[in-house]
């Protein structure tokens, strides 16, 4: 047996997705991007699949602690497509967060998740793109245009608010 076909990635819970040649390039790319985010998460952020299917996983981000986030731990929903990484994937956050880039349904507005997405993207890379939007917003590509405004003209009332609604919603 050659070693390419024994190996494997650690998944959820320690159970193992066997590495065949029977996987199709969008599932070796994520078992390769599983096994690096495993070893070496990037900060404040965790993500794993969900279950036993390798294009459905769940992550978590930590609030950052220079920003009204600080203390929340938010969870997110991410779906790779089957022509992942040609496509990129769906990041949904499913806590809700006052936030102009992300609206009640948990969609995000991140260039990365659109337009400019890139195939040397790597999933690591989106968690710290979304965790960078939670410290610096982008209020002139706003999802929600109200708590644009209201972060341009009154970040003080924006970010209590936004501390609110993450004692209320994500701690």
């Amino acid at each position: 047996m050659s070693a390419s076909a024994g190996a494997t990635a650690t998944g959820v819970a320690g159970r193992p997705w066997s590495s065949t040649t029977s996987l199709t390039a969008s599932a070796k790319r994520i078992q390769k991007e599983l096994a690096e985010i495993s070893v070496d998460p990037p900060s404040n952020c965790s993500a794993g699949p969900k279950g036993d299917n390798l294009y459905e996983w769940v992550s978590t981000i930590m609030g950052p602690g220079s920003s009204p986030y600080q203390g929340g731990v938010f969870f997110l929903d991410i779906n790779f497509p089957t022509d992942y990484p040609f496509k990129p994937p769906k990041v949904i956050f499913r806590t809700r967060i006052y936030h102009c880039n992300v609206n009640s349904n948990g969609q995000i507005c991140l260039d990365i998740l659109k337009d400019n997405w890139s195939p040397a993207l790597t999933i690591s890379k989106v968690l710290l793109s979304i965790c960078s939007l939670l410290t610096d917003a982008n209020p002139h590509d706003p999802l929600v245009g109200s708590i644009a405004q209201q972060y341009l003209s009154d970040r003080t009332s924006h970010d209590k608010t936004a501390a609110e609604w993450t004692r209320r919603f994500a701690q």
